[in-house]
């Protein structure tokens, strides 16, 4: 069933306004995707003809770009791929967990990503291990998977770390144990629902020490990194996502 409004919609009928309005700021690639997205399926990308062999009935079905970024074409790959990783899943609890960089140690990321980047996980790792560890919050080992986004949803330089954090069984606390079942569902309390400190993993001030001072230590010492580059006066307005 055909949506009422696809991207490829949007792009037909607001593209050619907004290439010339940012010409000279969209990469070849960008401009690809969008050439792609709204060709797909379309006379512009040729066709065939299906036929039923026992009624006779025929229709002509246009080909598809197959562009990996395509909501499309990559919309039952996407299924296929979500089903596939929830197979994978443990019986355990997950938790998400965001980490930031800061804007003035963004700037310095944009000219040296891999440097950057590396101490970012570095950082948030050990962070993340070293609260876990601690008897006041969960006093337990937990299991991490990172992936690193260097922009944001307005689409501009924001270099931060999505992380899953997964634990199962019980972690004491001073004067408490706490349980983490194999999900976490939603309290049967409407007013718990609303309070954000229901389904945390623990309290968010707990990052701020800890994860700004190992990345505020190693990049304190140019001899140790090598040496930053510094970033220019105009690398916000200039940043692209990477």
């Amino acid at each position: 069933m055909r949506a009422s409004i696809e991207v490829a919609d949007i792009f037909r009928a607001a593209g050619p306004v907004c290439r010339a309005a940012h010409a000279g700021h969209l990469s070849l690639a960008q401009l690809k995707v969008m050439s792609a997205i709204e060709y797909c399926r379309t006379a512009a990308l040729s066709g065939h003809v299906e036929a039923c062999k026992d009624c006779g009935q025929w229709r002509i079905a246009y080909n598809s770009c197959r562009n990996r970024h395509c909501p499309k074409c990559q919309g039952a790959v996407a299924r296929t791929w979500l089903a596939e990783r929830e197979a994978d899943l443990l019986p355990v609890g997950y938790f998400h967990v965001v980490l930031t960089l800061p804007a003035e140690i963004a700037d310095m990321a944009f000219q040296n990503k891999a440097l950057v980047y590396d101490l970012l996980f570095k950082a948030a790792a050990e962070t993340m291990l070293t609260i876990a560890a601690d008897p006041r919050h969960l006093g337990g080992r937990i299991g991490i998977t990172a992936v690193l986004h260097t922009w944001g949803s307005a689409m501009t330089h924001h270099p931060h770390l999505h992380m899953i954090a997964w634990l199962k069984g019980e972690t004491v606390r001073p004067h408490q144990t706490r349980r983490f079942p194999a999900a976490v569902a939603p309290s049967p309390t409407p007013a718990a629902n609303r309070n954000p400190h229901n389904h945390r993993l623990w309290p968010a001030g707990s990052f701020l020490g800890d994860f700004r001072t190992p990345a505020g230590t190693r990049n304190s010492s140019r001899e140790r990194t090598g040496g930053f580059q510094e970033p220019p006066c105009e690398s916000r307005r200039l940043g692209r996502p990477v």
